[in-house]
């Protein structure tokens, strides 16, 4: 079924075999501003409704060939973006009033006052408005969420984010690459908001999480029957993503045969659904995202070294987080304000946030959003994040790292453990920004002058 237009009037399918009622409806309802479409009965409806789209179906119950309520289930089976008010007369209410159960919108009892049924389709119509305008604000909200997943003030981040940019401006095929929890799936989604098809559909598909008899009819689509299961007809998600963007997530993981497919879509933009002969085309930019190494999966004869040039014309690499310390204040700071109650963002005590410096997160920004979100549960009302709230693998690491002394001397005291880890902590945010002071004092939450004091109270030499 189509989707459901966005106008500030209702377009309206009447279904009605009696012509008299049906033509004093169809004239009421347009001059009340709403574009009406009839039907004599249920099956010229179903036809109208593989056509056109609407905001409701108004129908009787008693109908030729296909009656309302079986009207109505159809839709349903369909999950159709369409409300249905049923007319009914006073034998067929029982069946009205269990309908209205299962999700029929209302139902009037023949014969109505034509003013009760204006009194619900403004109710409607405000409904819907209501939803689009709800819509509409996740949109601009998860637009930002994007933007903001890639808090950039490191170089690296910020040279990427540039170039993310441009590369939105085209339809090329980009591949996105990087250790897992860097936020491929955010990049991909900033070249589909940043770009030309930013109002149409962005569809993602996990190449990993599918079976190989199944991931084919996902991205394709299949016939009714045309494999055990496939119970009725279904467009696949490249239909879907149609003047769109799809993603491709975990691209290494797809199958020799659906390789072949998607190296025929981005070549022609067309394909055959599962059971079909009919050929669909399609206009879509395709993202894709891998952890693995494509090149070393072509060399083992994993993937079609064709379909890797057709995918790669444009590649975006994202670093690890460890070698983008400078973005670390301004992540956890994202973090807590979006993990922590409205109006309660808690502060991180000057050790909590040493450890956190400290560990390398192997599994990169996903990582360092849970570990924030773990802190922030644990911390409770005390709106103040100290060592102990940490995950329990991250007290570990910097435990370790404490442990380890930077001399043949052993630490015996609190006072030198700290000064030991301050030390490592320091030498470290030093050589992961190439002893740039501005980067490191930036990832330390310190000024250029206070790390200045720390390099030469602990004789710190790059050389060294």
């Amino acid at each position: 079924m189509k989707t459901r237009p966005r106008s500030p009037t209702l377009k309206i399918l009447l279904v009605e075999d009696e012509q008299d009622l049906r033509d004093t409806l169809q004239e009421l309802l347009s001059d009340e501003g709403h574009d009406v479409v009839t039907a004599v009965d249920g099956e010229q409806a179903l036809a109208r409704l593989n056509s056109e789209a609407f905001n409701l179906v108004l129908a009787d119950i008693r109908l030729p060939k296909v009656d309302g309520l079986t009207l109505f289930k159809r839709l349903k089976e369909e999950s159709a973006p369409v409300e249905v008010i049923l007319m009914t007369g006073n034998a067929d209410v029982s069946q009205a009033v269990a309908a209205m159960k299962d999700g029929v919108y209302e139902y009037l009892i023949k014969p109505f006052d034509t003013d009760e049924l204006l009194i619900q389709l403004t109710r409607l119509a405000s409904k819907l408005a209501m939803e689009r305008e709800l819509d509409d604000a996740r949109a601009k909200l998860g637009r930002a969420e994007e933007s903001e997943g890639l808090l950039a003030r490191s170089k690296e981040m910020r040279k990427l984010l540039t170039r993310v940019k441009a590369v939105a401006q085209s339809s090329a095929a980009a591949l996105v690459t990087g250790e897992s929890g860097t936020g491929k799936e955010l990049v991909a989604r900033l070249l589909h908001t940043q770009g030309p098809r930013a109002a149409q559909p962005f569809v993602v598909i996990n190449c990993g999480a599918l079976s190989q008899n199944l991931i084919e009819a996902e991205m394709f689509g299949h016939e009714r029957g045309a494999f055990t299961g496939a119970d009725r007809k279904r467009d696949g998600r490249f239909k879907a993503a149609d003047k769109g963007t799809i993603f491709l997530d975990e691209i290494a993981e797809l199958p020799m045969p659906a390789q072949a497919k998607l190296l025929r879509v981005l070549q022609e933009g067309t394909f055959e659904p599962l059971g079909s002969n009919a050929t669909v085309k399609v206009d879509v930019r395709v993202v894709s995202a891998t952890h693995r190494d494509l090149r070393q999966r072509v060399k083992e004869g994993q993937f079609r070294e064709d379909l890797y040039y057709r995918i790669n014309v444009v590649e975006l690499t994202l670093p690890p987080l460890r070698d983008r310390v400078g973005d670390m204040p301004l992540l956890v700071s994202h973090f807590l304000q979006r993990f922590a109650p409205t109006g309660a963002t808690p502060s991180i005590s000057p050790e909590a946030w040493a450890m956190l410096m400290q560990h390398e997160f192997p599994g990169n920004v996903r990582e360092l959003s849970h570990a924030i979100q773990h802190a922030v549960v644990l911390s409770g009302p005390s709106r103040s994040i100290g060592v102990e709230h940490l995950p329990a693998n991250i007290m570990r690491t910097s435990f370790a790292a404490v442990a380890t002394p930077t001399s043949g001397a052993g630490v015996n005291t609190l006072a030198e453990a700290v000064a030991s880890f301050e030390r490592q902590f320091v030498l470290a945010a030093l050589a992961k920004s190439a002893w740039d002071p501005a980067a490191a004092s930036a990832s330390l939450g310190v000024t250029p002058d206070v790390l200045q004091e720390k390099v030469e109270h602990f004789g710190l030499r790059r050389d060294a």
